[in-house]
């Protein structure tokens, strides 16, 4: 527990800094599922709402962000990335750019036109594909039972990684 509050300050501590010095792309996976039980793979219903962790998580991702300079928010079309972005997206009163969630293509193009900080909610499989697109030789997996981890890609000649959890 100790060490989660650790990280948590230091990340609060740290983000704004961090982002303000490169332009940044924060990128979630959605928060925890409705139709998962903890510690299980998800049962993978066709577009399930975010669990009460879920949205507990969105919030805390909400709470961490908001001081980030985040200027666009971009998640896919389904309702757990629309859900965990909505808190993040409220805070800054904002909207929420839906992008089809097979277009990883489309989305990097977009992100690496985007000036300033920029947050991506997608899926498992999405986010290590986004972070490859933007530059990022060997993007760490997600596992479908990991809802945590906080990616942080720096932009520019040689991007950078930076791997959170939260």
């Amino acid at each position: 527990m100790r060490t989660r509050i650790a990280l948590l300050a230091a990340l609060v501590l740290f983000v704004p800094g961090y982002a303000a010095a490169q332009p940044a792309v924060f990128l979630v996976r959605h928060a925890e599922r409705a139709d998962a039980n903890a510690g299980t793979p998800p049962t993978m219903a066709a577009d399930p709402d975010l669990s009460a962790a879920g949205h507990a998580r969105a919030g805390a991702l909400a709470a961490m962000l908001k001081d980030a300079g985040i200027t666009a928010i971009f998640a896919t079309d389904r309702k757990r990335t629309q859900q965990t972005a909505a808190p993040l997206a409220k805070a800054l009163g904002t909207t929420v750019v839906t992008i089809p969630s097979a277009d990883t293509a489309g989305l990097v193009a977009k992100l690496k036109a985007a000036s300033g900080n920029v947050l991506v909610v997608g899926h498992s499989n999405t986010v290590p594909e986004v972070i490859k697109g933007l530059g990022v030789q060997a993007p760490a997996p997600i596992a479908d039972t990991e809802f945590d981890k906080l990616f942080i890609v720096t932009r520019g000649e040689k991007p950078g990684l930076l791997l959170l959890r939260y």
